[in-house]
């Protein structure tokens, strides 16, 4: 059994599996075999002229050296980042699992149509609540979305030079685009039924369709992260088909920063500061579009795109090296992180407080504003050190929420409303009610997941990877195997 990078995200797979464990592509190392000789005839030439990696280096045409010697550190990497989307996804569903029990939310106007339309972030509001549910979702507010789209970067180069401009655009639309109207057709609707019935006396179902197809926008719930994915994929088409080189000059910028991790971080809030601070500003840190079919929280897609294009960055230069490398200096000063998140994060609370009355000088809106960009790249680089300190092993659990994290972010919003709702008459602590919904949340998601895969419509709509043989060789491939297994109904 022989081991090689997946086409698709540059993971060490078995050439025997049916499925990258990390990305889910199908034959993840379908096509290398006929490149292997041509590799170390090259690899051969270039150790004669006396260098012994290229990890680090670049041809004249402005791309990445192939990768002549494997890092010892390839798995550590590819496993720790394949964990943090298990993590992620993990955080994601806990986080809104739990927003009916902060006391920060407001309480629902008079009415479904009121202008206001609190019920889009909290569609219920249970009346008990846990400060310590405010701080969670607080933190992950800053930073969490960040991260997401970082992550998301980091492998759009090798998909881009394996399928080229139209093929990675039209594989993208499938892949976000359909799913995205789906959702926000059939979705979404089921899900913001109960805020409808928690805020008007008399319900019926054609009232409800009455008011939410009267409304000036279209409910995205958290399918808003899709449309935007989307588009920034788009716009990265463009560049690489309009300037190839652009991508690997990125890269090379980027390299030089994350040598001194801490660079990188400043150089990151610089930027973010410069397409933050301006809108949030002129818009304020909260407002949402009410109108139109795409939500946007008007502050923060040039943020957004600011992570994503520094995913791309890091990716093109290498996930192994640099700042992801699992014994790079982020990794071994991952208490420094966790000291800086804690201090920006609780420097942003200090300053944001200072200005929720609404009154608050030109300067402390500002200052707030800047904190909220050091607390964000505080957040993301604390996670990512962490992960590649402590998430260099292979967890079944983890693998298999990674493989699924996609799935189970698309069809997870709906068991949490209803699941809220369902639980608004239990006298029971705000932690109980928090932890009953996201564990219930987890399993049903979960089995909705697996299930899908029995249906050819849906496992190509909510894009599940194809359901490993039993016989896969693969260590990570045979725990998911195994995993399903019991699971499956």
């Amino acid at each position: 059994m022989a081991i090689r990078p997946c086409r698709e995200c540059n993971a060490q797979v078995s050439t025997k599996a049916k499925v990258c464990p990390q990305c889910g592509v199908r034959d993840p190392t379908a096509g290398l075999k006929s490149r292997k000789m041509g590799s170390n005839l090259f690899a051969l030439a270039y150790a004669t002229a006396g260098s012994n990696d290229c990890t680090s280096r670049w041809t004249k045409t402005g791309r990445p050296a192939f990768n002549l010697v494997e890092s010892p550190d390839r798995s550590r990497s590819s496993l720790a980042l394949r964990n943090l989307r298990g993590v992620v996804i993990i955080i994601v569903l806990a986080f809104h699992a739990v927003l009916a029990y902060v006391d920060w939310s407001l309480p629902h106007s008079s009415g479904f149509n009121d202008p206001a339309y609190k019920w889009r972030a909290f569609p219920i509001i249970d009346a008990r609540q846990w400060f310590g549910f405010d701080l969670f979702c607080v933190w992950q507010d800053v930073y969490l979305m960040s991260l997401m789209f970082f992550l998301s970067g980091l492998f759009v180069w090798p998909s881009l030079q394996r399928k080229h401009s139209f093929d990675y655009a039209c594989e993208r639309l499938a892949r976000l685009g359909i799913p995205f109207a789906f959702g926000v057709i059939v979705l979404m609707p089921v899900a913001f039924y109960p805020g409808y019935l928690v805020s008007t006396a008399s319900a019926s179902i054609a009232d409800y369709v009455q008011r939410y197809l009267a409304l000036p926008f279209v409910p995205n719930g958290q399918l808003w992260f899709l449309w935007q994915l989307l588009a920034l994929n788009l716009v990265a088409t463009v560049i690489y088909f309009l300037a190839p080189g652009a991508f690997p000059a990125l890269a090379r910028w980027s390299k030089r920063l994350e040598e001194r991790p801490q660079n990188y971080y400043a150089a990151l809030a610089v930027i973010s500061a410069l397409v933050y601070v301006p809108v949030a500003y002129a818009f304020t840190p909260w407002t949402w579009s009410n109108s139109g079919i795409l939500s946007i929280q008007w502050c923060r897609p040039l943020l957004y795109a600011v992570y994503f294009f520094a995913g791309i960055g890091v990716g093109t230069g290498g996930i192994d090296v640099g700042l992801l490398a699992a014994n790079g200096a982020l990794a071994r000063h991952w208490r420094l992180w966790l000291l800086v998140a804690i201090v920006s994060w609780f420097a942003w609370m200090g300053v944001t407080y200072l200005t929720l009355n609404g009154d608050a000088p030109t300067s402390v809106d500002v200052a707030a504003d800047l904190m909220f960009v050091l607390a964000c790249a505080g957040g993301c680089f604390f996670l990512v050190a962490t992960s590649l300190r402590f998430l260099t092993k292979r967890s079944a659990v983890l693998n298999s929420l990674s493989v699924n994290a996609y799935s189970l972010y698309l069809v997870h919003y709906d068991f949490v409303v209803w699941l809220q709702y369902a639980l608004l008459g239990w006298s029971l602590f705000a932690l109980i009610k928090g932890a009953i919904v996201f564990g219930a949340t987890l399993v049903l998601s979960w089995i909705t997941v697996v299930g899908a895969q029995y249906v050819p419509f849906a496992r190509r709509l909510i894009a599940v990877p194809p359901r490993p043989r039993a016989d896969a060789t693969s260590s990570s491939s045979a725990a998911y195997a195994r995993l399903r297994q019991i699971v499956s109904p």
